[in-house]
């Protein structure tokens, strides 16, 4: 169970990062991607380890990332 949960925060890590990189390279909407996986992944984590700062973080992001894909949705012509 303790190689899974790190398996999923290193995979989290990658896509978070992925997400963040590929904004900065100016790759919008699709940066959007491995970093709203990340976030998923990393809530997930946050939530089988009982890890209240991490999902304070992580979970918080949720509405914020799909604030932003109703917005892209919904302005697209």
């Amino acid at each position: 169970m303790k190689e899974n949960i790190k398996f999923l925060k290193w995979t989290a890590t990658a896509l978070t990062l992925t997400g963040i990189l590929t904004f900065y390279l100016d790759f919008y909407p699709y940066s959007m991607i491995p970093h709203s996986l990340g976030i998923l992944c990393w809530t997930a984590a946050g939530i089988i380890t009982k890890d209240k700062p991490l999902l304070a973080n992580f979970s918080l992001q949720i509405p914020i990332i799909l604030a932003g894909i109703i917005k892209l949705l919904f302005s697209s012509s």
